[in-house]
């Protein structure tokens, strides 16, 4: 592999010095052409080309024996290249240091993309660690209420079941979100169709838990896409039943704005600013112990996608508001 190497570096100096020496033998057969013109004795014509032929085999022995050397440092430089690229020989050309900086710019680049890529990979195994503690919960009580003596509560497994379903959707959003693929697609819809889909999915739950629904409708159409549109949606009403042990889930639209109102628990103030946040769960979220934190961020991040400005107000022990502003995707205002 060495002698490889030398061969290889010996071939490039005489590459390098094949220019000038070119250029050397025109001269000096020009000279000689001169010099018969013009009747003059050849003794120092040979002498001059003598004295630069060994010149230029004296620099030719140089130039190789230092590039003989930086070849050497090169070659210790490749095992580490991809650890040690800021941390090359000094450039002897214009040349070269181009080609460094572009070494130095592509290792940058792929310490950048290792260290997201490392950020990513943590995310996610916190992403599903804590979403797999979360659906332990629900499948401990359903095997619980199946292995009792008594006849299992129907209604209970279903509630376990709907919330099951919940955790799953959560996760393939997740995955659809971190995907890098932009799978918007862009449609005109019936706001009040949408959000009655969602109604009729969280039906159950609003009646297993007595509670009471308010929605008078709406007439306004918007410009979204379906699918993250209602994980939004969705989101918001889940933690409305959620976090309301008793009272009314209220879904109001005014002016092109959508509201999810609810008289739960509420949310500390000090939360707030912080709910959309990965992982983030807030006084509630360590008051219960079915609470990942992963939801709201989830409908934060989709809400981002969509372009939708989304924001709360809420009172502790008294209710909890959603607003999300569509008077951007609302047609015909």
């Amino acid at each position: 592999m060495k002698d490889r190497r030398k061969q290889a570096g010996l071939r490039d100096c005489l590459r390098r010095f094949r220019g000038p020496v070119a250029l050397l033998f025109v001269q000096f057969a020009l000279c000689f052409v001169v010099f018969r013109l013009y009747g003059l004795t050849l003794e120092p014509f040979w002498y001059a080309l003598a004295l630069c032929l060994f010149v230029l085999l004296a620099a030719f022995v140089i130039v190789a024996a230092r590039e003989q050397k930086r070849a050497g440092q090169r070659a210790q430089k490749l095992h580490g290249i991809l650890t040690e690229w800021n941390a090359l020989p000094p450039p002897e050309s214009l040349s070269e240091r181009d080609y460094q900086e572009m070494i130095r710019r592509l290792g940058a680049d792929r310490e950048r993309l290792n260290a997201a890529l490392q950020t990513e990979r943590t995310e996610a195994q916190d992403f599903y660690t804590a979403w797999v503690h979360q659906i332990k919960t629900p499948v401990a009580v359903m095997k619980l209420s199946l292995g009792a003596e008594r006849e299992p509560d129907r209604a209970a497994l279903r509630e376990e079941l709907f919330r099951v379903e919940r955790y799953l959707d959560m996760v393939l959003a997740y995955q659809r979100l971190g995907s890098g693929v932009n799978d918007l697609v862009i449609e005109e819809y019936a706001l009040d169709e949408l959000i009655r889909a969602v109604i009729r999915k969280f039906a159950s739950q609003f009646i297993y838990k007595k509670l009471r629904l308010d929605y008078a409708g709406t007439e306004l159409r918007i410009v979204t896409d379906k699918k993250w549109f209602l994980c939004i949606l969705e989101q918001l009403v889940s933690n409305a039943v959620k976090y309301t042990p008793a009272g009314t889930v209220t879904i109001s639209v005014r002016d092109g704005v959508l509201a999810v109102e609810d008289t739960g628990v509420g949310i500390a103030p000090e939360d707030l600013p912080r709910i959309f946040e990965r992982g983030y769960t807030g006084v509630n979220g360590r008051l219960n112990e079915h609470s990942s934190g992963l939801g709201l961020y989830l409908c934060g991040e989709a809400a981002k996608r969509l372009n939708v400005p989304i924001r709360v107000e809420s009172r502790v022990g008294q209710r909890s508001r959603f607003i999300l502003d569509l008077r951007e995707k609302a047609v015909g205002r």
